[in-house]
């Protein structure tokens, strides 16, 4: 099977335009709800999204489309990608969406979705999700008994919060440290900046306002420039920079010069091969990063693997071979 609505990184386009419609959006749920309704107990979906306005649009579209087919639909409002994909595990729902077009600019939206294991699909399952999507769908539906329901999750945020400060070495803070976050007015608007506080920075927070359009607009990880200003006008040690959805990021140093994926990897993978917990004697990037990086990791006994473009193909070869450091030079890690 081939995919044609389904890109490297879901399904993306311009908002209420095809392919990303109300439409589009309902038939995408019912689809994958009858390629992960499996078994008899009550099945359940999480469902992110960024800050855009189209959210308001497609949120309602995908929620319909689930519980049309009999899922429960937990809402956890505008919170990261990886946000979604932990409570996906965590709640042990049977699979997770992400309504966010990335990087890209407010007029567009899209739709990432995950499996029970909080990964990304494959691309033979999303064949299969949008040849179902041609079909009737009549017979699959939920009788009026058992329709889904909606809840919305309201300590999402919070949960959220303690994991990644989980992540952190216990014993260590970021006290003395003065950090700018630009959070592109996107997805982690509110959770960036209290984690980086609570683990004791200074934190200067930038791109905090989202108004449903300035998304990505004059700030975040495509557009460093206001955060390298943020960085040497406030005397701050490091800047970070955030896309739309927060899964990516591009940090900037004292002086305010941007440092990509391909620079964050090679850091990453030198010192956990100088203190052995390195896997796979190397690192995993796209075809996308610089021969540089390759070279140097070759100068420290390490390989680079390459894949195609797109974060997934990354963890895929990662999950397959065992390797810990991978990513992509946008600032996928």
């Amino acid at each position: 099977m081939t995919r044609h609505l389904f890109g490297t990184d879901g399904i993306r386009g311009t908002a209420n335009i095809d392919p990303m419609t109300a439409e589009t959006a309902l038939r995408v749920a019912m689809a994958t709800a009858l390629q992960f309704r499996r078994g008899d107990h009550r099945h359940r979906v999480v469902i992110g999204k960024d800050t855009r306005l189209s959210g308001y649009l497609l949120e309602p579209a995908l929620t319909a489309g689930f519980i049309s087919m009999g899922m429960d639909v937990v809402l956890v409002g505008p919170l990261p990608t990886p946000a979604v994909a932990m409570l996906t595990r965590s709640l042990r729902a049977d699979m997770g969406v992400v309504i966010s077009a990335s990087h890209n600019p407010y007029q567009d939206n899209g739709i990432k979705l995950f499996g029970p294991d909080g990964y990304k699909l494959s691309d033979e399952v999303e064949a299969a999700i949008e040849a179902r999507m041609a079909l009737p769908f009549g017979p699959d539906l939920a009788a009026p008994a058992d329709l889904g329901r909606a809840s919305r999750l309201d300590d999402a945020t919070g949960r959220y919060i303690e994991y990644v400060k989980n992540t952190f070495p216990r014993g260590l803070r970021l006290d003395g440290l003065k950090i700018v976050v630009d959070c592109a007015n996107g997805a982690a608007y509110k959770v960036a900046p209290k984690v980086l506080y609570e683990l004791g920075a200074d934190v200067v927070p930038v791109g905090v306002a989202p108004d449903g359009t300035n998304i990505n607009k004059g700030c975040g990880a495509t557009a460093t420039q206001t955060l390298q200003e943020q960085v040497v006008a406030h005397g701050a040690h490091l800047g970070v920079a955030l896309d739309g959805d927060a899964d990516r990021l591009i940090m900037v140093d004292e002086a305010g010069r941007p440092i990509d994926g391909d620079q964050l990897m090679t850091l990453i993978a030198t010192s956990w091969a100088r203190s052995q917990t390195l896997r796979g004697g190397g690192v995993v990037a796209t075809v996308m990063s610089n021969l540089g990086m390759e070279r140097h990791l070759g100068g420290l006994g390490l390989h680079l693997a390459r894949t195609p473009v797109g974060d997934r193909y990354v963890v895929e070869m990662m999950r397959e071979h065992g390797y810990n450091v991978g990513g992509e030079q946008s600032g996928h890690v």
